[in-house]
C-alpha cells in the first residue's frame, strides 16, 4: 500500500508537470501561430543590390599554422538594402550566395517584420562595427527602475534561417565586435546579442546558425509569448539563449552545439553590464538542449539566476523565477541555480540585494553520459527533479543535488592575494523545501538500474571560514543550506 501510494503521489506530481508545460505550450503556439503559417514570398535583398556599398577592409583569422593572420577583404556591405527592403515591404529574404553579407549596422525590425535568410546564406558584422546584427526597433532599458506596465512592446516580428557570426575567429580575436551593443553609440546599456530583442511580444527566432561570435546569441527580455526554435552554435563565445526578467510565456528549444558559457540562461536578476532590464521570470518551457560532444571543451551549463534588484535610489524589485518546466536535458554538465555577484564590475558595485526565489521549478528527463549536478543556492519553495538517466559509472561519492552556498577564490593577480576575490556568496543561508526527486537510474555492471533512495544524492553544504587563507583557498564563509524534508 505504501508503494502504491508512493507511485500515486509521483503519477499525480507527473501530471502536474506536463499540465504546466501544456499550458506555456497552448499560449505559445496561439500567439506565434499567424507567424508560423507560410506567407507570401518575401523580395529578395538581391532586388536592392543597388544600395549595397562595396568596402575593404582587414579582418584576423587563424592561419594554416594556427597562428594568427591578416587578410585584406574586398567584400560587400548589405545593411542598407536588406533595411530598405524591410522598411518597404516589411520582410526580405537572403539566398544563399557565394559571399557573405557583410553588416555595418544592426538591422532594425519593427512590429510586423519578417527577416528570413536561407539555410546556407552567411551574414557577418564586419570589422569595428561593435553592436548586434539583428534588434526590435523599440529596445528599452531600465537598468533603473522597474519595466513601467503601460510600455508598449514591438509585436509579431519572425526571423529565420542564415548563418550569422561577428568574426570572433579565435577564442582571442574578436574583430573590433566585443559586445551586441543596440547601436554604435551604445544608448541602451546592458544589452549584448547577436540577434537582441528587447521589448517584445509574439516574436519567433528559428532554425539559425550562430558561428563564433563574442555576444549572447539571442539576448531576449522584457518579452513574452516568444519563440526560440532549433538554433546551432559553432565556436560560439558566449551564452546561446541568454533571458533576461521580466519574461512570461516563452518556448527554448532545440539548442545545440559549443559555446563558450550558457547554452541557455534564465536571468530574473542579472550583471548590469548584461542586462537592460530586471523583473520576474515565469511560465517558461526549457526543452531538448544538448551540451557539446564529450571531448569537446564547453561549459554546457543552464543558469536560473533570481535575486533582488536594489536601483540607485534604494529602492527594490523582487526578481523571482517561477512555474518553469526544463525538459530532455543531455549532457549538462551543470544547472546553476545559485546567487552570484559581479564578478567583472566588482561584487561589491553589484550584487542581489537578498539571495533569489525558485518556486514551482521542473526538471524532467535529463540525460548524463558524464557527471552533472544541480547546485541550489536560492530560497526554494518547489523544485522537482524527474527521470534522471545517470550513463556514467557512479561513485558512491557522487552527489547529483547540492543544497547552499559555494565558495571560490578569483585571483585576479596569481601572485597577488590583495587582488583575490570570491566569486559567489559564501555568507548567505538558503533553504529550499519541497524537493521531489524521482525515477533516478544510474549504470551498473552496463545497465541502468533504478536508484533505491535518490535522496542520498543530496547534500547540504556549510561553509565554514578557512583560517588558512590566502595561503590555502577558497575563503570559505559561514552560509549553510538548509533542507526541510
Amino acid at each position: 500500500m505504501i508503494w502504491l501510494g508512493v507511485m500515486l503521489a509521483a503519477a499525480t506530481a507527473a501530471a502536474g508537470d506536463n499540465a504546466l508545460a501544456a499550458s506555456v505550450e497552448n499560449r505559445v503556439r496561439a500567439a506565434t501561430e499567424p507567424l508560423l503559417a507560410a506567407p507570401p514570398a518575401s523580395p529578395s535583398a538581391v532586388d536592392f543590390h543597388d544600395q549595397v556599398r562595396p568596402g575593404t577592409w582587414t579582418e584576423v583569422w587563424p592561419g594554416a599554422d594556427g597562428k594568427s593572420e591578416t587578410r585584406t577583404v574586398n567584400g560587400e556591405i548589405w545593411t542598407a538594402a536588406i533595411q530598405a527592403a524591410l522598411d518597404r515591404h516589411k520582410s526580405v529574404f537572403l539566398p544563399a550566395r557565394e559571399q557573405p553579407y557583410y553588416l555595418d549596422a544592426p538591422i532594425v525590425l519593427s512590429s510586423g517584420c519578417r527577416l528570413l535568410a536561407d539555410a546556407k546564406a552567411e551574414i557577418r558584422l564586419k570589422p569595428g562595427t561593435n553592436t548586434c546584427m539583428v534588434r526590435n526597433a523599440h529596445v528599452a532599458g531600465f537598468q533603473d527602475r522597474p519595466v513601467p506596465a503601460e510600455l508598449q512592446p514591438d509585436t509579431d516580428i519572425f526571423i529565420q534561417g542564415g548563418v550569422w557570426t561577428t568574426l570572433a575567429t579565435t577564442p582571442r580575436e574578436s574583430n573590433g565586435n566585443r559586445r551586441g551593443r543596440a547601436d554604435s553609440k551604445d544608448s541602451i546599456p546592458g544589452c549584448h546579442g547577436v540577434i537582441l530583442l528587447q521589448n517584445v511580444q509574439r516574436v519567433v527566432v528559428r532554425d539559425l546558425t550562430i558561428r563564433a561570435s563574442r555576444s549572447f546569441g539571442v539576448h531576449i527580455g522584457t518579452a513574452s509569448e516568444f519563440l526560440v526554435e532549433n538554433l546551432t552554435f559553432e565556436e560560439h563565445r558566449r551564452d546561446g539563449v541568454h533571458c533576461d526578467g521580466p519574461a512570461s510565456f516563452g518556448i527554448i528549444r532545440g539548442i545545440r552545439g559549443k559555446t563558450g558559457d550558457d547554452p541557455v540562461s534564465l536571468l530574473a536578476w542579472d550583471w548590469r553590464n548584461y542586462s537592460a532590464s530586471f523583473g520576474p521570470i515565469h511560465h517558461l518551457l526549457v526543452q531538448d538542449v544538448s551540451g557539446a560532444p564529450l571531448a569537446a571543451q564547453s561549459t554546457d551549463a543552464i543558469r536560473l539566476l533570481p535575486g533582488v534588484k536594489r536601483f540607485a535610489d534604494g529602492a527594490t524589485l523582487d526578481c523571482p523565477i517561477t512555474d518553469c518546466v526544463l525538459r530532455n536535458l543531455t549532457d549538462i554538465r551543470e544547472f546553476k541555480l545559485y546567487d552570484q555577484p559581479n564578478l567583472e564590475l566588482g561584487r561589491d558595485n553589484d550584487f542581489s540585494a537578498a539571495v533569489g526565489a525558485l518556486r514551482n521549478i521542473h526538471f524532467q528527463r535529463l540525460t548524463f553520459n558524464r557527471p552533472g549536478s544541480i547546485q541550489i543556492h536560492a530560497e526554494t519553495d518547489g523544485l522537482t527533479v524527474r527521470d534522471v538517466s545517470l550513463a556514467f559509472p557512479v561513485a558512491s561519492d557522487y552527489r547529483l543535488v547540492f543544497i547552499g552556498p559555494q565558495s571560490v577564490t578569483y585571483k585576479h593577480k596569481p601572485d597577488n592575494p590583495s587582488t583575490w576575490t570570491e566569486i559567489f556568496s559564501p555568507d548567505r543561508d538558503c533553504t529550499v523545501r519541497h524537493l521531489r526527486i524521482e525515477n533516478v537510474r544510474a549504470l551498473q555492471d552496463g545497465k541502468q538500474v533504478p536508484v533505491v533512495d535518490p535522496y542520498a544524492m543530496v547534500k547540504t553544504v556549510e561553509q565554514k571560514l578557512n583560517p588558512d587563507y590566502p595561503r590555502t583557498t577558497p575563503r570559505g564563509g559561514t552560509g549553510k543550506g538548509i533542507w526541510e524534508r
